[in-house]
């Protein structure tokens, strides 16, 4: 009789306890993850209409050959863009040199035709420029001599990098950017890191909403 006892009360804590270790886990996950690393404290804000300040930016540098850089374009749009482009501060800035203005305007067209490009933002700048902008990420990558790149980059807020310090994919575990030609790189990546931001986001608004309901 007393052994029973002993084995309903065993049972009982570990229907009781069970579900609260997992969630104890489970939170320890969430926290772990909820802090996306910040890579470049600084980086250059781009200047006229479009700013990266208060601004989650998602920012690609399309060069002179803009219809090289369309494959990539459609996969940033389809996985990313099209996921966030509703989201509080969400924009894709897309950095053209100048004297693409009409390639920039044939791709708005195509563009229209399966997206919404209202933040779709487009800046043009000298190569210089483009090239200072590209320095201040501070990242591994170089940008290639049509002032090109295939890596898409997250800048905060306030103006800094994001990404990632234990990446399994690179050398010493930093990512800096996502390479936009890859889907896989886009989804399993890109997308969960932007999904820690916007957690991020989440839990600070909550937090100043409690700190008002205080005063």
């Amino acid at each position: 009789m007393k052994k029973n006892k002993i084995k309903k009360a065993l049972v009982l804590s570990a229907l009781f306890l069970g579900p609260l270790i997992f969630y104890i886990f489970l939170s320890l996950g969430i926290y772990h993850h909820a802090n996306l690393p910040i890579l470049t404290e600084k980086v250059e804000n781009v200047s006229g209409s479009v700013s990266f300040q208060n601004h989650f930016s998602v920012v690609s540098f399309l060069g002179t050959d803009i219809d090289k850089n369309k494959g990539g374009l459609f996969n940033l749009n389809e996985v990313i863009y099209k996921r966030y482009r509703k989201s509080l501060y969400f924009q894709s800035v897309l950095i053209a040199p100048k004297g693409t203005e009409i390639q920039v305007e044939s791709l708005k067209m195509k563009l229209k035709t399966y997206t919404d490009i209202e933040n779709w933002k487009f800046v043009f700048m000298n190569e210089d420029e483009i090239k200072s902008l590209f320095k201040s990420l501070d990242s591994p990558y170089t940008i290639k001599q049509d002032l090109s790149s295939e890596y898409v980059f997250i800048i905060d807020r306030e103006l800094r990098l994001r990404g990632r310090k234990d990446d399994e994919d690179t050398e010493n575990g930093r990512l800096y950017g996502y390479n936009m030609n890859s889907v896989n790189d886009l989804k399993n990546k890109m997308k969960k890191d932007i999904e820690i931001i916007y957690y991020q986001l989440k839990k600070s608004i909550e937090k100043e909403k409690r700190f008002k309901r205080k005063i």
